[in-house]
């Protein structure tokens, strides 16, 4: 059972009250904030509430350490490394917090002093059209395995990429 990536898409304006309240359980503030969750119900129920403001699918352990290993934040603002995964969790470094993740045996939460939410830039390219569903050619809704791309298109190039 795959971790599911959830960026915010929309801003804030003219949204509905329980999608708000729904973004705040999420933890997603703002616009390109994402967050890694356990494919279940209970997620799969809060997502269709926040169909029309941001977009989900799976993504593997690689795209899930990269996040982490580039975004992740803990308290006071300084970035997460694998001693501190290390030191403040039972995973060894962040490609085996990463894999936990993955297979749904582990949340965000669970290294202690860790920001469970991702702030990201937005894609490279830009969202392709911001008001429609994913499937219609836009950028909301489900995306399936098609997240990966969103997530490196927001992650800075590999070294010696062009």
């Amino acid at each position: 059972m795959p971790a599911i990536a959830v960026v915010r898409v929309r801003g804030h304006a003219r949204i509905r009250r329980d999608a708000v309240e729904t973004m705040e359980m999420l933890r997603l503030h703002r616009p390109n904030h994402c967050v890694v969750l356990p494919q279940d119900e209970t997620t799969k129920g809060m997502l269709q509430v926040v169909k029309d403001y941001v977009t989900w699918g799976e993504v593997g352990h690689e795209t899930v350490a990269r996040l982490l290993f580039h975004k992740g934040e803990v308290a006071g603002g300084a970035r997460l490394t694998d001693s501190y995964v290390k030191e403040n969790s039972e995973h060894a470094s962040i490609l085996s917090f990463a894999k936990a993740l993955e297979k749904g045996e582990a949340r965000l939460t669970d290294v202690k002093g860790m920001k469970p939410v991702l702030r990201l830039p937005p894609p490279r390219g830009g969202y392709r059209g911001a008001k429609t569903t994913f499937v219609d050619g836009g950028a909301l809704g489900y995306r399936g395995p098609a997240m990966d791309k969103l997530v490196d298109r927001m992650l800075p190039k590999a070294q010696g990429a062009k």
